[in-house]
């Protein structure tokens, strides 16, 4: 297995800092996260996974920057997994701006939402949501195809996407060579859940990419008025995690799985820490 990490955890790092810390670490790829930053978080200049990056790529310099990224990655022995964007399928500006800095830098992917988020009060229509992001979907790819940059949906809660038949529901109105999904089962725990073997074969060649990291959950302390259990969630390791990895890194041999398996953790411990860990246990898991 190839095995990278986003860069997202990483907000403390510089670019060269990363590549050190993945390479020293063994791992043969970086995801590395390109997103804009606001004026505020900008100039407070505190670094935090979802604002301020040391590391900072945007849309706006991600070609300027390509060729340091190029020769800080080679530098290091490290493959560039993809982009960790959060372009909307309906921002063709935002999306044609991060195309052109992934084949600058080499990319082979980059990461693109549907055309909105879904709430769980099921105050939105999940038939215009979802016939808005097809539409969106089509157009992104009269800007990506030909660039051998390939556009990949991740599953996430929140989203008309939660599970990967959601996901496959929209991918599959496209060419797999063109358009991929994310596996991520940690975003599945208390979201949209399918057994693993079903979903990577529903995936089949729309499988592009895989986001590993865990949560689980804690023992409720609360009740509501009804005395219903109010359970809440915590981040924790893949060993302790509520998903089975040995089921996951099983499941992706036997497909003949050759993308990455990116790591996402973010719990407050230092990125060393979290990455070490992932590491050893992932690769442990594929000698067993």
């Amino acid at each position: 297995m190839k095995y990278s990490a986003t860069t997202v955890f990483m907000p403390e790092l510089s670019l060269k800092q990363q590549a050190e810390l993945l390479a020293k670490l063994g791992y043969d790829g970086m995801e590395l996260r390109v997103r804009r930053v606001s004026p505020d978080q900008r100039a407070k200049a505190v670094p935090s996974p979802w604002g301020y990056h040391v590391n900072d790529i945007t849309p706006e310099n991600f070609v300027a920057k390509a060729p340091e990224i190029r020769q800080v990655l080679a530098d290091h022995g490290l493959a560039l997994a993809g982009i960790a964007s959060a372009a909307a399928c309906t921002e063709l500006d935002h999306v044609k701006l991060l195309v052109e800095g992934a084949v600058a830098a080499g990319a082979p992917f980059i990461r693109v939402a549907a055309a909105a988020g879904y709430k769980g009060d099921g105050s939105q229509d999940y038939w215009q949501v979802f016939g808005e992001t097809v539409a969106g979907y089509a157009r992104v790819l009269q800007v990506t195809r030909g660039t051998g940059v390939k556009v990949v949906l991740e599953i996430h809660g929140g989203t008309i996407h939660c599970s990967a038949s959601l996901a496959h529901r929209i991918v599959s109105q496209f060419d797999p060579a063109d358009v991929g999904v994310i596996y991520d089962p940690q975003n599945m725990v208390r979201d949209g859940f399918e057994t693993t073997a079903l979903a990577l074969q529903l995936l089949g060649p729309y499988l592009a990419h895989c986001h590993v990291g865990a949560h689980r959950p804690l023992p409720p302390s609360e009740r509501d008025g009804k005395g219903t259990a109010q359970w809440k969630w915590e981040g924790c390791s893949m060993a302790d995690g509520l998903y089975h990895f040995p089921t996951l890194l099983a499941r992706l041999r036997r497909v003949g799985y050759r993308h990455f398996i990116s790591i996402e953790d973010f719990r407050n411990a230092a990125p060393e820490e979290k990455l070490q860990n992932a590491i050893a246990y992932l690769r442990s898991l594929e000698q067993a």
